[in-house]
């Protein structure tokens, strides 16, 4: 068992706790973003019992934090239950996350599903990994869901990781797709919400040195990162830097859709353009 991380020693465990003006700013800030996220897409209801998947990266702990703050004064009534998947992966610090939620008083399931020696002995080694593991994660963590009357789960993505997503899908996939906020899983029994879809990751990064988050590495089972997606990212991260704004400007392109300026049939009707005309008059 690896020892418990120093920064989850000094984790400040409230808003209050934080050490600086500029953080507390960035905090109101992130509420905000998150706030409009879940009302313009109408993610979490009076009544729902959300679950938060916590992964131990810096993104789902923002997410959890953000969340129970928000909690706190929402107009609805709703329950958060944190949710870790212990994939057996070697040396992982299997008591941060426990240590953790317990300070802050959160309801918490930990799964236990050996996932990590399925994934070892179907793929090659020196492949990437994160394929399959993913599909196994999704799996287990959905089945918990159903058999405890969740009606959301909650996902850290941001707004980086929807951006990333459309353009590895148009690159490599040929398709014009990305992450929606809010969606409908595959059998229809589940609702998966994306509270962080306005958030930029800089802004998860700084947010998460302020509150000294225990960060758990993302690589303990020795996996690369994906190759594409880190291209894009090193591609999007090159416009950032020439022209800043633009991983803005392209997120505001996804919520601006024209589907009649594109060209998939079975998004407009473009057969009904000549009826259309007819009715217009001459």
């Amino acid at each position: 068992m690896n020892a418990r991380p120093e920064a989850l020693e000094n984790a400040p465990q409230v808003m209050g706790d934080w050490p600086s003006q500029t953080a507390k700013k960035l905090g109101a800030h992130l509420r905000g973003l998150v706030g409009k996220a879940i009302e313009d897409y109408q993610m979490i209801a009076d009544g729902d019992r959300v679950m938060v998947c916590l992964s131990g990266g810096k993104d789902s702990y923002t997410l959890l934090d953000i969340l129970i703050s928000l909690k706190r004064s929402a107009p609805i009534d709703f329950e958060l239950i944190a949710v870790n998947l212990d994939q057996k992966q070697p040396d992982f610090p299997e008591e941060v996350l426990p240590d953790y939620l317990r300070g802050l008083g959160v309801p918490f399931h930990v799964i236990e599903q050996d996932t990590y020696s399925v994934v070892k002995r179907v793929i090659p080694e020196g492949k990437t990994m994160c394929g399959l593991c993913s599909r196994l994660r999704r799996g287990a963590l959905y089945r918990w869901a159903a058999e405890n009357g969740i009606t959301k789960i909650a996902l850290g993505h941001h707004r980086d990781d929807i951006v990333e997503t459309l353009f590895l899908n148009l690159f490599f996939g040929g398709r014009l797709k990305a992450m929606a906020p809010k969606l409908l899983s595959e059998d229809g029994k589940h609702i998966v919400i994306r509270p962080l879809a306005y958030v930029a990751e800089s802004q998860i990064e700084r947010y998460a040195r302020a509150r000294a988050f225990p960060i758990i590495p993302c690589k303990l089972c020795g996996s690369q990162d994906n190759a594409q997606r880190k291209e894009v990212k090193r591609m999007l991260a090159e416009w950032e830097q020439q022209y800043p704004g633009r991983t803005e400007s392209i997120f505001s392109a996804l919520r601006n859709v024209e589907a009649g300026h594109l060209a998939d049939p079975r998004a407009f009707d473009f057969k009904g353009l000549d009826a259309e005309r007819s009715k217009t008059p001459r």
